[in-house]
């Protein structure tokens, strides 16, 4: 038993029997999103609409075998805020554990406080992971948009865990932390100069706008990580499904590999963002919700659901 399964928790989730964005509404602390969710449930929609306006694909999107090195979970923090965790540090090892048990790799958010950071980064050297560049089984760390010196003592700390190294290019645009800390919008400048601090491979994440790919032109990183924060970023209306399908082949010819989050829920929504160009699909809500619903036993049933 982990140690929050003892404590007084007050889980956020409603553990809907499908988990598109309409039973949060609203709920932002919490697992909602902004636009009344509006965003949050394109993402889950999407997938099957690119499905359904693409019968000739069908067969080709199904044939295509998913292994569990093809999945991710997504950087989370904010455990108290938005989960409903009795205590914030109670959330990280046992949501590392049970991805890491169940074979899928793992993702370690950034927040504010700093504590955070510091939660993550323990519970991913409690589940044995340490640095090794672009191992698709090694952690990655995702840092907001701090000042540069700043990130500086943040990459001190995590390089020796950490085998992906990006940054979170659209938190500054968090409802839930604008007032709490300064975030700023990263130019291409600034970026190349976080991407000198380190030698893993660079991630950028939250690439989801025009604007944003120019910015993936000029920067060139090892990682493009299309995402619009599972809606809870306040950016343009749509979702990371159809913007993989608009964008994906353009964005190939200047990173190594795309990843992707939002709204994914089957087999068949992997599969779709594998055959379009994802070489990795992330999920948050569904690891959270099995996760507070019946532990890391419940997170193994559902991966299990998603692959070969």
């Amino acid at each position: 038993m982990y140690v929050w399964e003892e404590k007084q928790n007050n889980f956020k989730c409603h553990y809907c029997p499908v988990c598109n964005g309409f039973g949060c509404v609203g709920q932002l602390p919490g697992l909602g999103g902004v636009y009344e969710n509006k965003n949050f449930q394109l993402n889950c929609s999407a997938w099957k609409q690119i499905r359904d306006n693409n019968p000739e694909l069908l067969d080709d999107i199904t044939s295509i075998k998913v292994t569990r090195n093809k999945l991710r979970c997504g950087p989370v923090t904010g455990a108290q805020e938005n989960i409903g965790f009795a205590e914030e540090k109670d959330f990280y090892f046992p949501y590392f554990e049970a991805s890491k048990n169940s074979g899928i790799g793992v993702c370690v958010g950034d927040g504010c406080p700093d504590e955070k950071l510091q939660y993550g980064l323990e519970a991913a050297k409690a589940c044995g992971f340490v640095a090794r560049n672009g191992d698709s089984s090694g952690a990655a760390f995702f840092l907001k948009p701090y000042p540069l010196e700043v990130l500086k003592k943040r990459v001190e700390l995590i390089k020796d865990t950490a085998s992906f190294i990006g940054m979170d290019i659209d938190s500054y645009n968090i409802l839930t932390m604008r007032k709490l800390v300064n975030l700023e919008k990263k130019t291409a400048q600034d970026l190349k100069a976080f991407r000198n601090l380190f030698e893993q491979p660079f991630v950028i994440k939250g690439v989801f706008t025009a604007e944003d790919v120019e910015l993936v032109k000029q920067i060139k990183p090892d990682v493009v990580f299309i995402s619009n924060h599972g809606g809870r970023i306040e950016t343009r209306v749509g979702s990371s499904a159809e913007f993989l399908v608009n964008y994906g082949e353009e964005l190939k010819k200047y990173c190594k590999e795309i990843w992707i989050d939002g709204g994914i829920r089957t087999k068949e929504d992997v599969q779709t963002a594998l055959y379009f160009g994802a070489e990795r699909v992330l999920l948050a809500r569904p690891i959270i919700s099995a996760l507070t619903k019946g532990g890391k036993e419940e997170v193994e049933k559902l991966i299990s659901l998603l692959v070969d």
